[in-house]
């Protein structure tokens, strides 16, 4: 444990988050974590439920003098997103997440922090575990797999919560309260996996690009940020009509969420070639370099000779997939024509694998537009169609509609006026949060989002910072008094 990480204010809180880091708890593998509110829920002596698809929910009574209140429930996710930079040795599914103080923010050594949505959970557990804070009956849902899938909040059960209102504790902004959020769908390319020998008389490469920020893919889609994917894809494509480039191997990006920090490509070329091909790729990193040097100013693009490898990509395949990476969209693609600023859709080529009998390449879509979240997936699918891929799709999940006249946003913004003199921004989210699945099994619940400052969600360069947790503690004790 990080006794430093543990002095911090609000105390409680910290000591709570420093635990959960102890925990491994990637998506779909959160047993670990279930266990340990097992346990806390029988320390304490507080019902604890378990629905068929695998959510806990711990209720508490209400402080005394509050009975009448209405149920509140204050909901977070169990899981993580587990990325980490390529030099870290860490095993998200047995080691603890190392943090440290750094400045005004805590982040983690080399990986992920955790605070998405570890600080939520945090904030649950002081909760429930006080007996001085003031609230109404309460109900904590923990969800599971939010990051790779919502399963939890798909499969959440009807008649599961007793609550009226719902405070998610999932967002990222301080100052902002978030009453609506885009809905999404994944779009899967496949190209099977087709070899030729390599030629003869070759020298081999290993391409590298790293360095980027990644970051979330709703969030952070709209900073001009670098995609590892891209940048890779783009050097392959330019050097192949010129010095007859032969690729063996693709993998960049890992979840479907996250924007693509690194990629990585092995590539064979004719030997004559090898002076002229290394001046054109540094040149051409140069030129990359450049155009993103005030977004990606730690952007590294290296490359190595290696060993020969005695096959090469089919050289049919080869083309058909460097083309439907480079012509497939990624970014910003159309912006609110309501709300100013704000991101309407977009779309994320989040990862290129090569696998054993196949290459596998995933992409992500979002939009608070039911049919502009439609377009963009049948064109991203468009894309691999005509590259020959065998194209698949996800469920997908529906937005949450904004109602900027709820009570509890009236009771929020009213709460945080009071405890900071400041009127907090209400805002819609481009990100998926769970209240849209949420929503359509409890259709009358009222609901909000807030959380502290997190940046680099999704990334090694995640980040909490410190002032905020206090401010996002004091502003959920006051909505729970203040819901009558």
């Amino acid at each position: 444990m990080n006794k430093s990480i543990r002095q911090l204010q609000p105390q409680i809180v910290w000591e709570y988050f420093d635990e959960i880091c102890q925990i491994p708890r990637p998506s779909k593998q959160e047993e670990q974590i279930k266990m340990y509110l097992r346990n806390f829920a029988a320390l304490h002596q507080l019902e604890i439920l378990e629905d068929e698809i695998g959510n806990i929910l711990i209720r508490k009574p209400a402080f005394k003098g509050f009975e009448t209140y209405p149920w509140v429930v204050l909901q977070s996710h169990l899981d993580m997103v587990c990325e980490k930079n390529s030099d870290c040795k860490h095993d998200f599914q047995k080691d603890p997440i190392q943090t440290q103080i750094d400045g005004e923010w805590v982040k983690a050594m080399g990986t992920t922090l955790g605070a998405d949505d570890g600080i939520g959970i945090a904030v649950q557990l002081a909760i429930l575990s006080s007996k001085t804070i003031e609230h109404g009956p309460l109900e904590c849902l923990f969800t599971i797999d939010e990051e790779t899938g919502l399963t939890g909040a798909f499969g959440l059960q009807r008649g599961f919560l007793k609550s009226e209102l719902l405070l998610n504790l999932d967002s990222e902004d301080e100052g902002e309260l978030f009453i609506g959020c885009a809905g999404g769908k994944d779009t899967v390319a496949t190209f099977e996996l087709k070899w030729e020998k390599a030629p003869s008389q070759s020298i081999w490469y290993k391409i590298e690009v790293k360095g980027l920020k990644g970051g979330h893919s709703g969030d952070d889609i709209h900073k001009g940020l670098g995609n590892a994917n891209k940048i890779l894809n783009r050097i392959l494509y330019d050097s192949v009509s010129d010095f007859d480039l032969h690729l063996a191997f693709f993998d960049g990006g890992n979840l479907r969420n996250a924007i693509a920090r690194e990629a990585f490509a092995e590539i064979c070329i004719s030997e004559r070639w090898a002076n002229d091909f290394e001046t054109m790729l540094t040149k051409i990193s140069a030129h990359i370099k450049e155009e993103l040097s005030i977004t990606e100013p730690n952007l590294k693009i290296e490359f190595f000779q290696m060993a020969a490898n005695e096959k090469v990509l089919a050289s049919d395949l080869q083309k058909r997939l460097l083309n439907a990476i480079y012509a497939c969209p990624h970014g910003v693609i159309a912006w609110s024509q309501e709300i100013p600023n704000f991101v309407e859709t977009s779309t994320n080529l989040a990862s290129v694998k090569t696998l054993t009998d196949r290459i596998l390449v995933t992409t992500s879509q979002r939009s608070s537009s039911e049919s502009a979240k439609k377009d963009i997936v049948n064109r991203v699918a468009a894309v691999f169609h005509l590259a020959g891929a065998e194209v698949s799709h996800s469920d997908g999940y529906p937005g949450w509609k904004p109602n900027p006249n709820s009570k509890i946003v009236a009771i929020t913004s009213l709460a945080y006026e009071k405890l900071f003199h400041l009127k907090p921004k209400v805002l819609a989210i481009h990100a998926g949060l769970e209240c849209g699945l949420i929503g359509e099994k409890y259709p009358n619940m009222e609901m909000i989002s807030f959380g502290p400052t997190i940046k680099g969600a999704h990334s090694p360069d995640e980040r909490i910072k410190i002032d905020t947790v206090q401010m996002f503690w004091d502003l959920t004790l006051e909505i729970l008094k203040k819901v009558k």
